[in-house]
């Protein structure tokens, strides 16, 4: 990452909007990123309720399904090298793992309580995985779960690597990405862009004010419409 990470205040202008609106926000800032940078695939918001939340990547690849072949001591200390990568630079985080178990993805998960109240303690706001998560009662409170599926059991849940790019339901995420997220699914905010997408927001939501208010009036039509519309584009 080349340019200052945004302060709170920056961030904080992101989360007043859904994931949707800021989809449709890059689509102004950066067109050529249209259809690319988000996730594509249905992923589970275990806490639909909370808002949303923006932060720095941190990736890891996982796998459940079979034991690792490493000693038991090199995993202990990969996963403790893992969390100071959670913990170092620029916050808040947001962990995104991708489950690399291919077709028996999400049959172990690495999300539940313990690894929500380290990542917790440590800056992160929640996980973005195509793994599974469980303990949902237990979760530390305000940690985000969007996963592929809810499971029972951890299995043979073990990282295999960190800090490299990952492809998550279809959105590919680097270490140190910006990522807006929330019941909907996610999207990276290009950080060349990052500071003009709450405005990009607002003209659109300026511009579709235009319409919904046209769309509630007694004796609305399509001539109406045709209108409106034409109002919403002149808004700059």
């Amino acid at each position: 990452m080349t340019d200052q990470p945004l302060n709170e205040t920056e961030l904080a202008a992101l989360r007043a909007w859904d994931t949707p609106t800021i989809c449709n926000a890059l689509e102004v800032t950066s067109p050529e990123r249209r259809a690319i940078g988000f996730t594509v695939e249905p992923l589970v918001c275990a806490f639909p309720d909370l808002p949303p939340m923006v932060g720095y990547a941190r990736t890891a690849n996982i796998r459940a399904a079979e034991p690792s072949s490493r000693p038991g001591q090199e995993m202990s200390d990969q996963r403790l090298n893992y969390y100071r990568y959670v913990a170092d630079g620029t916050g808040p985080t947001i962990s995104v793992i991708q489950d690399m178990d291919g077709p028996r993805r999400g049959y172990g998960a690495f999300w539940g309580e313990v690894n929500s109240t380290i990542h917790h303690a440590l800056g992160c706001l929640g996980t973005i995985t195509d793994g599974s998560v469980r303990d949902l009662d237990a979760v530390a409170p305000g940690f985000q779960f969007i996963a592929d599926r809810i499971g029972p059991s951890h299995a043979h849940v073990h990282l295999e690597d960190f800090g490299k790019a990952v492809n998550v339901a279809g959105m590919l995420v680097n270490p140190g990405d910006l990522i807006h997220a929330d019941r909907h699914g996610a999207v990276v905010i290009p950080h060349a862009v990052a500071r003009q997408v709450a405005d990009a927001c607002k003209l659109l939501e300026r511009r579709e004010a235009v319409i919904l208010e046209a769309c509630r009036q007694p004796g609305f039509d399509v001539e109406a419409l045709g209108r409106a519309m034409a109002n919403s584009a002149d808004i700059h």
